[in-house]
Order: C-alpha cells, then sequence, then structure tokens
C-alpha cells in the first residue's frame, strides 16, 4: 500500500473536524484556523462559497471519514 495523500497538521485536521461539525452553515474566514481553511482548500477538501465562508466537500467527507473518526474509535474507553 502507498500513501499518496498529504499530511495534515494537527491544526488542519481540528479545520477540518470543525467543518464537518459545521454542516452546511459552513466556516468564516476570519477565524484563527482560515489559514489552514485556505490550505484545506487547496486540497480539495473544502471549497470557499461565494459568500466567503468555507464548506467541506465529499472529498473532505471522506478524508475526515477515514483519518479524524478512525482515531477517535481506535481511542481507549
Amino acid at each position: 500500500m502507498v500513501w499518496n495523500e498529504p499530511y495534515l497538521e494537527t491544526c488542519c485536521r481540528s479545520a477540518l473536524h470543525r467543518l464537518r461539525v459545521a454542516g452546511r452553515v459552513g466556516r468564516p474566514p476570519a477565524m484563527k484556523d482560515g489559514p489552514c481553511l485556505a490550505r484545506l482548500a487547496g486540497m480539495g477538501l473544502c471549497r470557499e462559497r461565494a459568500d466567503g465562508w468555507f464548506e467541506i466537500t465529499a472529498a473532505g467527507v471522506e478524508r475526515h471519514r477515514s483519518e479524524i473518526l478512525k482515531q477517535a474509535e481506535a481511542a481507549p474507553a
């Protein structure tokens, strides 16, 4: 198996999780995670809407499922 996904820094993983939780409402660009949102958009994991807010894409939902939820499932109870 070959790893072909770019590494997500902890801050970007957190921003991706916040995008997933925000759902269709999205996240505004002027928050502390603005640079991460721009990076995630460059990776296709979210997109900037016409109103300037960011929302998660299908690729972002999949990355969240495979990377973030996988970690949550593996955490000890």
